[in-house]
């Protein structure tokens, strides 16, 4: 492996565990992080993705991207990253492969669901349901709650994307028990692993999108990035087909954005004058990020993606789908626990707010597909899209 920087972090460094590990939990040549990282992979939670909403709800298609796939191409991405700044290349991965376990079932259109069923109880957010339930919910170990993850994990996947000043009820749960300085920066290999997945997104999605046709090559040319990497890609191919061009084009995008991000995150860092991963963390500011001009040019993409793939009329329709039946099935456990697994029903608390929010996590950790049969189940028939 590559040394690393001064300001990476150190397996040998960490602040440590909330339950202390007999042996400090060491089995085999692993150290602290590549044990968090092989905890994660192994985890229910995680393996649960397979079948959660990425763009397209519940695919069947082969050859859609879910919320797994999607995780392990942040990793790749965040791995390489990490390489060539010199950080710590086991501890991006496993913040990449985890930041979106607190997903619900279809995506951002179940979460809003949830939000809505939670007003006045907190709401729902997908960030702190990620903490929620690697310290708490999924615990396959007889010891302790959760995954029993190390401080540095857990404090990247609260505040990868930066500084948290009033964290929700169940980030701050998070941190009550096991403090993570919300008010602070995180280490570099979380802000790589936030940057990671814009990337992966960004270019992923253009990819999904045409493939289900809702997206077209014309249509996507009016992203001036785009329209200028195609450019580039049909010289340097002259005469292949378009639909063989467009892997090369989305391989582009992803080189160019991870250049630029690389060398502009290695200019902050010498401008900062930062030498440990303390220094970063008090640092006042990202010091990970793109260029100015990539940042516009990644915000005009983002704009584009919204308008005309986010928000498709196909794509609000299932949207709409999704919704009634997250917040059918609440509401029918709500009115009826008993129709609850009875290992959750055993455990449902007496008192609101926290009667309701256990039925939303029972809820978060549902698959797609899982959602979808005990909706049908329970509440009857609903119209789904054509992949239903």
């Amino acid at each position: 492996m590559k040394q690393l920087s001064s300001w990476a972090c150190m397996p040998g460094d960490t602040r440590g565990r909330l339950h202390p590990e007999a042996g400090g939990g060491a089995r085999g040549p692993r150290d602290a992080f590549q044990r968090d990282r092989d905890r994660i992979i192994h985890s229910i939670s995680f393996r649960r993705l397979r079948h959660k909403t990425q763009v397209f709800l519940a695919p069947d298609g082969d050859h859609f991207r879910v919320r797994l796939t999607h995780s392990l191409e942040v990793a790749q991405i965040g791995r390489a990253i990490a390489r060539a700044l010199g950080l710590n290349e086991d501890l991006t991965e496993a913040l990449c492969l985890a930041h979106d376990i607190g997903h619900p079932p279809f995506g951002h259109a179940g979460e809003d669901a949830l939000e809505a069923a939670l007003a006045g109880k907190g709401g729902f957010d997908h960030n702190g349901q990620t903490l929620r339930t690697l310290t708490l919910l999924d615990s396959p170990y007889p010891s302790w709650n959760g995954l029993n993850l190390t401080w540095d994990t857990l404090e990247g996947l609260a505040k990868h994307n930066g500084p948290i000043h009033e964290p929700q009820w169940a980030l701050a749960a998070a941190d009550a028990e096991f403090p993570l300085e919300l008010d602070s920066w995180p280490s570099l290999e979380a802000q790589v692993a936030a940057i990671a997945d814009d990337i992966a997104y960004d270019n992923h999605d253009i990819d999904d999108g045409l493939r289900a046709g809702l997206l077209t090559l014309d249509q996507i040319m009016a992203v001036p990035m785009i329209a200028s990497a195609w450019a580039d890609v049909e010289a340097r191919f002259p005469g292949v087909s378009a639909k063989r061009l467009t892997g090369e084009l989305i391989r582009s995008q992803i080189g160019s954005m991870v250049n630029d991000f690389i060398a502009e995150t290695k200019a902050r860092i010498v401008e900062s004058g930062v030498e440990t991963a303390e220094d970063v963390r008090r640092a006042g500011r990202c010091l990970a990020g793109f260029s100015p001009a990539m940042r516009d040019a990644e915000r005009g993409l983002k704009r584009f993606m919204y308008a005309n793939l986010y928000h498709h009329p196909s794509q609000l329709a299932a949207a709409d789908s999704a919704q009634q039946v997250v917040s059918g099935l609440f509401s029918a456990y709500v009115a009826d626990p008993a129709l609850l697994p009875w290992e959750w029903r055993e455990a449902l608390p007496g008192d609101e707010p926290w009667r309701s929010r256990h039925i939303a996590d029972f809820i978060a950790g549902m698959t797609d597909r899982y959602a979808i049969a005990r909706y049908r189940e329970l509440c009857g028939t609903i119209d789904l899209p054509e992949e239903f």
